[in-house]
């Protein structure tokens, strides 16, 4: 039996117990049953439904518990950007580092900057992006040469299953925490369904042969959704969040030219789904937006007006530069010999940790 095989062998199923262990502890102490169990159900359903359905093939009872199931958008965005490059036992501490650092920054941002609940959680694209970024920047990159992390036609139609989830349970999630929800899910479905149209138009003007991408469709046709998030709730016109879905396309598919080219060379990093331009910019975009709105909003109270935008670009600022820096932290970390780095020479490789039959011998 390989070395290697017994380490995995050894310390993931110990490590997953043990978690195990401690969220029933958990659940025991702070999450009994209440009312608002049947009530909420449906807003939880529906999250979790793009969470599984939705990220799942693309890579409330209690309102605490809704978001939670959230909060677990960052940690998937996050995936993304290490898929294939980091083991299971990285996987798993990431993905508890993650979650208490994006609670903690929630938490500073409700607390000490007054915002609201519905939009700390919004920032959940933008601290899933920039962290994931951060730590996949402590993992080497892959040959140029390789082909393992190519796409297939299967690889696409799955991952095309996944965006459609996305796509129709997008505005449930926009709209779950929000006080407007019925102003945040049309403006959300608004934002969708501009950046869907957009993408395909972009896509057959960007490519030199004329023809659609699919991996334009993959990212630009969420990232209306990403954008309109940061202000669904509080967009009063339709045309509004129209044009920000238009943007939020444009800014997708250029910003996948401007990243590969320009920006992931020189600084030597490698983003294995393109969460960068999938939800990063996007979010970027939907927090410029909303500060925007928020100035027009109150253009006639000019005495609060600039608390209310050093308010919002603070929130802003707070969460991408604890995302850079703990991501960072968490890769440089996870990184040490202790958690047995997969060799660059196995990245995108599956049959160490999961059985393929197909594989076997004499098969």
């Amino acid at each position: 039996m390989p070395s290697s095989y017994r380490n995995f062998r050894q310390s993931v199923p110990w490590l997953i117990l043990s978690l195990e262990a401690v969220f029933i502890a958990l659940f025991n102490i702070w999450f009994p049953y209440d009312g608002e169990l049947i009530k909420s159900y449906p807003a939880f359903q529906d999250v979790n439904h793009m969470m599984i359905f939705g990220f799942g093939f693309y890579l409330m009872f209690l309102k605490r518990l809704i978001e939670a199931a959230m909060s677990m958008t960052a940690v998937v965005i996050s995936t993304g950007a290490v898929l294939g490059k980091a083991n299971p036992v990285q996987l798993i501490l990431m993905t508890v580092l993650e979650l208490i650092v994006f609670s903690m920054s929630r938490w500073m941002n409700v607390t000490f900057l007054q915002v609201t609940d519905s939009i700390s959680m919004m920032h959940v694209h933008l601290f899933g992006a920039y962290f994931g970024l951060a730590f996949s920047s402590c993992f080497s990159e892959p040959s140029p040469r390789t082909d393992k992390n190519a796409r297939t036609p299967k690889s696409d139609l799955l991952s095309m299953l996944g965006t459609v989830f996305l796509w129709v349970f997008w505005p449930s999630f926009n709209s779950v925490l929000s006080d407007s929800k019925w102003r945040a899910i049309y403006n959300t479905y608004f934002g969708l369904a501009v950046s869907a149209v957009t993408a395909f138009a972009l896509s057959v003007l960007t490519t030199k042969d004329g023809k659609f991408r699919m991996s334009h469709i993959h990212s630009a046709v969420l990232a209306g959704g990403v954008a309109v998030g940061y202000a669904a709730h509080s967009i009063k016109y339709p045309w509004i969040a129209m044009v920000l879905g238009l943007l939020a396309s444009v800014i997708a598919i250029l910003g996948s030219y401007c990243s590969q080219r320009c920006l992931n060379p020189p600084l030597k990093l490698h983003d294995t789904s393109g969460v960068h331009f999938t939800f990063g910019m996007p979010a970027v975009l939907g927090a410029l937006a909303q500060v925007v709105l928020l100035i027009i909003k109150n253009w006639n109270n000019l005495s609060s007006l600039g608390y209310l935008v050093m308010i919002q670009v603070g929130a802003f600022c707070l969460t991408i530069s604890v995302a850079l820096l703990t991501g960072l932290i968490a890769g440089l970390i996870l990184n040490l010999r202790l958690f047995k780095t997969i060799p660059v020479s196995k990245y995108f490789e599956d049959q160490f940790y999961w059985e393929f039959p197909h594989l076997a011998v004499g098969f």
